[in-house]
């Protein structure tokens, strides 16, 4: 007879069985490697007792199958209309081929930003074709791979204007044309700056830089070029924000003159996701290159002289500048850009061409049957987009639409805006017109409402990648072959430090296609967004009781922007008590955002020392502390340190800083040492932002999207990011950030539970201390804490081996050989490699880490003991390709040796597609837009 025994094993427990990778086993193996009976001991000596959280997180966890019924309810309370309202966001249609095999395909979403190029070759030339795409339709030459949002570009093309401009003017003119919530975040940014905005009338003399929308927000387009030619003669910059299909029929800035130009590519087949994300674009003259803010992909060379691509002008990098910086964008929206990239050549010109056609002439058959039914439209020559007079009408025409599934645009208290777009069709505009009381059919149009001389000239889309047989089974297999040229999270882990690459489940991914929550406008009436809504509700509440916050705002859509609306925050909330405080102290251990993001707010930044373990130099950071007195706006620190370790002084950190008037911002980037164990709202902080797409399992797609919502004490609360619609005060275009995905961060705190994500947190902190423990006697780690322990992450000094010849460089790229991602190299420490496991890698994935690293050293030792030379060794020529595989080999070392390494998979070794990238030959030659074919022939010669 069979025997019965029962188990207490769960299958469905999402936080222990799926998302946490070692196993209660593994654990007490790792516990004994570090030295401890138990994980509660771990914590206690690595956790100081003194600022340890009372109050356990206590929600119940859901199933993975929980959770998607909880979605579909909530996402059934959102009401999906036909939203024409324009102002930047349109209903677009996304091909299914890049739906499945880019959004929803793990080799793209999970992929970190392509720092190291020779495992990123994939994701880099899809950016490349973005640049092109982007510099095609603009007319400007440069183009980089995508900024945070349409606003966010041009308040940073505000900035870079007055960095190159001849003109040594304050003012910065905004056209009326501009959509409103470009114009909030435009002027968001300028007040700190000193910046004059400037309306209306303007002499062109006053002026630094202006910036004209194209078409404008109410549809009109015209030839700029005459307004463009007078800010020249005044040595000010000409700035156009515009928009990607238009330009597919309409002249393009560059034939106007125009210097910058930015906008959204959101239209591009990225859903409007309740406002996002999506890649905003920046595309300049090419003097102005080195000015322009953000990643620029660009072309070099590889060891042999093979065509590789990199990011391009890395010392441009703000983490390098600091508190020289101009900006704090330290990142982009690459899994977006490579969507619309793949968009583009998904259609290629002619269908891009087709399509802007038909949205044009959808827009001209709705306004000739408007004006035969004797209504007023505006304007006469379009794109897009109409306004129509209704006078007191207004809310009867809107509320009739609404009634027909429709949310048209309220503009001012007598007229009514419609923007048709790629979804528009015969149906939709009978639909529009019957809400204006038109019963009569409308006649398709033939002829276009664009003067014949803004009619576009110039080609576009030349290059052969745009020009592709555009089989679905061709697509598909492209794509496939740039994914297959990146290393991302579904191959092996990225033990980045600071930048937690964690799982990204598939159910957290699933409802952020669903229509519910991808067709919805941002500006559509918040009644039709309940769902949405209660998601945010309940987010932040889970949010604050994680971080002792009492409310946050959920409109910062990057770390970076988090910072400055964290800061300035701060700065409103000084000046509404009537206090000038403007200086901002900055360990010298800081995220290089943060004094980016300082001077952006306005502030000096004032940098303190480090004392020789690491920590805050207390006696420093306490002068500077009593020197600045009643001018202290600000401290800005990490916690746990950027040293990954657990600073016992952070309390007294945060009194100083209280006692000398200031405020104290905690940033977020290391919090998944803390969910569960620490609040940094209960030991002294009084802001700070989360990157969700660390902490809260949002992918990295890349090199973005990511979030960074702020959490503040109830003092600071009136003084959060404004409403984009409502005047200036915001940060980003769209109310509440990137909406759709911010579903991922709440999915991820319903499945792992209170109790879950503290345990998370709990094994971050162990699998990081088993690293350090296993390599200890082979790498310095170079800071622990009093007790000897890590936090989540450890710092390996690469450092001693630089007298041998051994670089960092050849460490990092070595590890790509054994099927890594190198750890970050060279911060916050140059010469050393921060290692962050995170609580999802399994034992085995942090034994074949640990392996490869210890192979790693036994080639170092070979250096340093003279049985090799450095530039003869393994290390010197990694990574090491095919190419290398089957060529002829007279190395110093075994093909064994060299191509498989220990910790290297013998079956499903991840091969680099290119060798070393010499990037000092990339900034010498700087390309970065697709090379004609010919060049690659050149090259191979």
């Amino acid at each position: 007879m069979g025997k019965w025994t029962p188990t207490d094993y769960n299958p469905d427990d999402f936080a222990n069985r799926r998302h946490i990778g070692p196993s209660p086993a593994e654990m007490q193996a790792m516990l004994a490697a570090v030295g401890v009976e138990s994980l509660d001991a771990l914590i206690a000596q690595t956790v100081p007792a003194g600022i340890r959280q009372a109050e356990a997180l206590d929600w119940p966890a859901l199933s993975e199958a929980a959770l998607l019924g909880r979605m579909r309810e909530v996402a059934g309370r959102n009401r999906v209309m036909t939203s024409l309202i324009g102002q930047g966001y349109y209903g677009t249609v996304t091909p299914p081929a890049i739906q499945r095999n880019i959004l929803e395909n793990p080799a793209w979403y999970t992929a970190y930003t392509p720092y190291q190029p020779e495992i990123a070759q994939g994701r880099l030339e899809a950016l490349l074709n973005f640049q092109t795409m982007v510099s095609d339709l603009t007319g400007l030459p440069v183009a980089n791979a995508s900024l945070l949002d349409e606003a966010t570009a041009a308040a940073e093309a505000m900035a870079m204007a007055q960095r190159v401009a001849k003109s040594k003017a304050r003012g910065f003119f905004i056209s009326d044309g501009l959509h409103p919530q470009t114009v909030s975040v435009i002027e968001t940014r300028a007040a700190p700056l000193g910046i004059e905005i400037l309306r209306g009338d303007y002499d062109p003399s006053a002026v630094f830089g202006a910036i004209f929308q194209y078409p404008g927000t109410f549809g009109e387009i015209r030839d700029y070029s005459a307004e463009i030619d007078a800010l020249h003669q005044a040595g000010a910059v000409a700035v156009m924000a515009t928009d990607l299909l238009a330009l597919c029929v309409l002249k393009d800035p560059g034939a106007m003159g125009a210097d910058i130009a930015v906008g959204s590519a959101q239209r591009f087949g990225v859903p409007m996701g309740y406002g996002g994300p999506h890649a905003g674009f920046m595309a300049c003259r090419d003097e102005m290159k080195r000015a322009m803010p953000g990643r620029i992909v660009g072309v070099s060379v590889d060891a042999k002289g093979n065509r590789a691509y990199r990011l391009s002008l890395q010392t441009r990098e703000q983490h390098i500048r600091r508190e020289k910086a101009t900006s704090n964008v330290c990142t982009a929206q690459a899994l977006l850009a490579v969507m619309a990239s793949f968009y583009a050549v998904f259609h290629g010109p002619e269908g891009l061409r087709a399509i802007a056609q038909r949205v044009h002439l959808n827009a001209v058959t709705l306004a000739d049957a408007l004006r035969a039914a004797g209504a007023e439209v505006a304007p006469e020559a379009f794109f897009d987009t109409l306004t129509v007079r209704v006078g007191v009408g207004q809310a009867g025409i809107l509320a009739a639409a609404r009634h027909r599934g429709i949310n048209l645009r309220k503009v001012g208290r007598d007229r009514v805006g419609i923007a048709v777009d790629e979804t528009t069709d015969a149906g939709v505009i009978a639909r529009v017109l019957d809400a204006f009381g038109i019963s009569e059919p409308a006649v398709p149009a033939r002829a276009p409402a664009i003067p014949e001389g803004l009619l576009r000239e110039s080609d576009y889309l030349t290059h052969p990648v745009f020009h592709m047989n555009r089989a679905e089974s061709e697509m598909m297999r492209y794509m496939r072959r740039l994914s297959d040229r990146d290393l991302a999270l579904d191959r092996a882990m990225i033990p980045l430090g600071s930048c937690t690459m964690k799982l990204n489940a598939a159910t957290e991914m699933m409802p952020i296609t669903w229509p519910e929550f991808a067709a919805l406008h941002p500006f559509a009436p918040e009644d039709q967004a309940a769902g949405y809504h209660e998601v945010f509700a309940d987010l932040t509440g889970k949010l604050c009781a994680i971080t002792g916050y009492d409310a946050f705002s959920l409109q910062p859509n990057s770390g970076a922007q988090g910072e400055y609306a964290g800061l300035l925050t701060i700065a409103a909330y000084h000046k509404a008590r009537g206090e000038d405080r403007d200086i901002c102290l900055i360990p010298v251990s800081a995220h290089g955002t943060n004094p980016a993001s300082a001077q952006m707010a306005g502030m000096k930044v004032v940098v303190v020392k480090s004392a020789p373990n690491g920590d805050i130099d207390l006696e420093d950071f306490a002068a500077h502390a009593a020197k600045a007195g009643d001018r202290l706006a600000a401290v800005m620190i990490t916690y746990p340190s950027t040293h990954g370790v657990f600073e016992d002084t952070i309390r007294e950190v945060c009194d100083i800083t209280h006692r000398h008037g200031g405020q104290v911002y905690i940033d977020g980037a290391n919090m998944n040492a803390l969910v569960g164990l620490v609040r940094p709202g209960e030991i002294g902080g009084d802001v700070s932002h989360l990157n969700l797409h660390k902490t809260f399992a949002i992918p990295h797609g890349g090199g973005g999207p990511g979030m960074g919502p702020i959490g503040v004490k109830a003092h600071l609360t009136p003084y959060l990011p404004a409403d984009p619609r409502t005047g200036a005060g915001a940060v980003s275009a769209a109310p509440w950030g990137s909406a759709s995905i911010l579903l991922i961060s709440w999915a991820y705190i319903l499945m792992m539970g209170g109790a879950g994500l503290t345990q998370a947190t709990r094994v971050a902190i162990l699998n990081a201390n088993y690293i350090a423990s296993r390599l200890a006697s082979a790498y310095p780690v170079l800071f622990m804490g009093n007790r000897g322990r890590v936090a989540h992450e450890c710092i390996l000094d690469m450092r001693p081996f630089a007298e041998h010849g051994v670089t960092v460089d050849d460490i990092a790229k070595r590890l790509i050989d054994n099927g890594f991602h190198a750890p970050t190299m060279s911060w916050p420490v140059a010469g050393t490699l921060m290692v962050e496991p995170t609580e999802s890698e399994t034992k085995a994935e942090i034994d074949r880490l640990i392996t490869a690293f210890l192979a790693i050293r036994d080639e170092i030792a070979a250096v340093a003991d003279g049985r090799i030379a450095p530039d003869a060794s393994p290390l010197r020529h990694a990574p090491h390709t095919v190419e290398d595989l089957v060529a002829g080999w007279d190395r110093a070392y075994s093909r064994e040796q060299g191509c498989f390494p220990p910790g290297a998979f013998r079956v499903d070794k991840y091969w680099p597609p290119v060798g070393r990238v010499d990037n000092a030959y990339g900034d010498r030659n700087l390309v970065c837009t697709c090379p004609p074919l010919e060049s690659y022939a050149e090259a191979a010669e």
